[in-house]
């Protein structure tokens, strides 16, 4: 009975195992047989009802005051020791090392790797898996972590509800190149193929990341890809990185899904997931949109730019308005100024009486110079 009690256990904890073997070895993709609408078919944890990613709508998140500043830990000292960059055949991996880390969450929390999601349609058609008010970024940028104070590893933390936390970037597209990313993106085409990996040299991980670290949204959720083990805390910055129309091209078109030996090559192209329903979940907020102390600095130097703006425009308006009453003034003074239109054959009184006065005057003094002519008379 003893031992009848012994090996049931421990062949019911074979049978999970194997069974989650079995099902880490399907090959998934985002699209196809075993595509994403079919991944809670072969990975139940799919079919959760704490999923990622999801959408924000950031009129139902809610501010909490408790959420501080994430701190990263050793991301600017990479040290002389080169990053691994590996294509999986679902993304390009970079592999961190273990010293550094995340502060500012209940547990510290270890490195272990960063990944990337793109589209295939180039700016504005979307690529990455979090959205904002139903909006995409062009792709997005994920830092993975695994809770180093309670699990030895990443295997024994990734199927525990606080065993992971993971930073999530959204990528915009603009002008200027992002000379960060570029130090992943020169690399591509040296793993072109699934399973290929390459040493690049080691870089300042926290270039990669938004200037602004303290507006966050947060969630608890799942990985985005199988086995979706619901156990990750995310972390979606508000703040979005930009980088060149160029790097995202070479982001979509480098790489390829399959292997160098296999006939057909598929671009690995459109490797984000679909947002997932919230269900009971409740997105926290870091920062309170009614405070101007949480805009960042590059939000307030554009809003002082355009306050300004709108101060000199509203001078010119008054300016001009001002000219053009002062102008209409003139007009008028000028106007009353000026003598009426008197009829034909009747002349003003007053140039009347001056042409008088002339006479006048032009008489007189003929009358003087007449007496004065005339010789004295004798007495």
């Amino acid at each position: 009975m003893d031992a009848l009690g012994f090996f049931v256990p421990l062949m019911l904890l074979c049978v999970r195992w194997s069974a989650a073997s079995a099902a880490e070895d399907i090959p998934w993709t985002y699209t196809g047989l075993v595509g994403q609408t079919e991944w809670s078919q072969h990975f139940p944890a799919c079919g959760g009802s704490s999923q990622s990613p999801v959408d924000v709508a950031t009129t139902r998140t809610r501010f909490d005051p408790s959420l501080t500043p994430l701190t990263p830990l050793g991301y600017d000292q990479h040290g002389h020791k080169p990053f691994t960059l590996h294509n999986n055949g679902h993304t390009a991996v970079v592999e961190l090392p273990d010293w550094m880390g995340l502060s500012g969450l209940p547990w510290l929390f270890t490195a272990v790797q960063m990944h990337l999601h793109w589209g295939s349609g180039g700016p504005s058609h979307g690529g990455s898996e979090h959205t904002i008010n139903g909006l995409s970024a062009d792709a997005e940028l994920h830092l993975v972590h695994y809770n180093s104070e309670l699990y030895p590893n990443m295997s024994a933390a990734m199927t525990q509800r606080d065993g992971l936390a993971v930073l999530a970037i959204l990528i915009v597209t603009g002008e200027e190149t992002n000379p960060a990313y570029d130090s992943i993106l020169n690399y591509l085409s040296r793993v072109r193929h699934a399973d290929q990996k390459v040493n690049i040299p080691a870089f300042d991980i926290q270039s990669l990341l938004p200037k602004d670290l303290r507006r966050y949204y947060r969630y608890n959720g799942s990985l985005t890809t199988p086995p979706c083990h619901q156990s990750v805390t995310w972390t979606l910055f508000h703040e979005r990185v930009q980088i060149s129309k160029a790097q995202l091209l070479k982001m979509e078109t480098t790489l390829y899904s399959s292997r160098s030996a296999d006939a057909d090559k598929m671009l690995l192209q459109d490797n984000f997931r679909s947002p997932q329903p919230l269900n009971h979940r409740v997105v926290l907020t870091s920062f309170s949109a009614e405070s101007w102390k949480e805009l960042s600095s590059g939000e307030v130097t554009a809003i002082v730019i355009g306050a300004m703006c709108g101060c000199v425009g509203l001078a010119v308006i008054v300016r001009f308005i001002v000219k053009t009453i002062r102008s209409t003034s003139s007009w008028d003074v000028l106007s009353n100024n000026q003598p009426a239109a008197m009829p034909r054959g009747k002349e003003p009184e007053k140039t009347k009486e001056t042409k008088n006065d002339v006479a006048l005057k032009a008489t007189s003094g003929g009358e003087k110079k007449e007496h004065s002519s005339r010789p004295p008379t004798e007495p």
